[in-house]
């Protein structure tokens, strides 16, 4: 069992119950969230909630969000014994970013995909272009106003049944 956040940090109001369905239906108990105006992103709004469950949650509701692009979401889920964690972000207009993260939450790029880089890499550039998306920097600055804008709020549990 591991745990971790969703973070919807902008939604549009008529998509929320939608949102609350799809995590439901993942987590396998009536979700609701509480829904507030995210100020990065007037007339949009935000919440998050934090789940507990099997390792490989985060994937699903991750799977389950992205059916609506328009969805400015992070999903988290914590390392646990013999399990890197991992870290799920869309940003509208972007692919998914997807990586692994350490016990402390950092980025983790394994061996493999940092020889696929230097590989192809043409220049030292290209090489920091590439380095840059695999640790998720520009889907860091953009949803770093979103984040902001919701400091200070609680997190609510959710305890997966099952």
């Amino acid at each position: 069992m591991t745990r971790g956040v969703v973070y919807v940090h902008a939604a549009p109001a008529p998509l929320c119950p939608h949102v609350e369905w799809a995590i439901s239906g993942v987590v396998g108990t009536r979700v609701s969230l509480s829904w507030t105006a995210q100020p990065a992103a007037p007339g949009l709004l935000r919440a998050d909630i934090g789940w507990r469950g099997p390792v490989g949650t985060a994937g699903k509701l991750a799977k389950a969000l992205t059916a609506w692009p328009m969805l400015r979401f992070e999903i988290t889920e914590e390392a646990s014994p013999g399990v890197d964690g991992e870290r799920i972000c869309q940003v509208p207009g972007r692919k998914v970013w997807r990586s692994s993260t350490s016990a402390n939450g950092d980025v983790v790029v394994n061996e493999d995909r940092l020889r696929a880089l230097l590989a192809g890499a043409t220049s030292v550039d290209v090489v920091q272009h590439r380095l840059n998306d695999l640790l998720g920097t520009d889907v860091d600055a953009e949803l770093e106003p979103y984040r902001r804008a919701g400091e200070g709020t609680a997190v609510t549990w959710l305890h997966q049944v099952g």
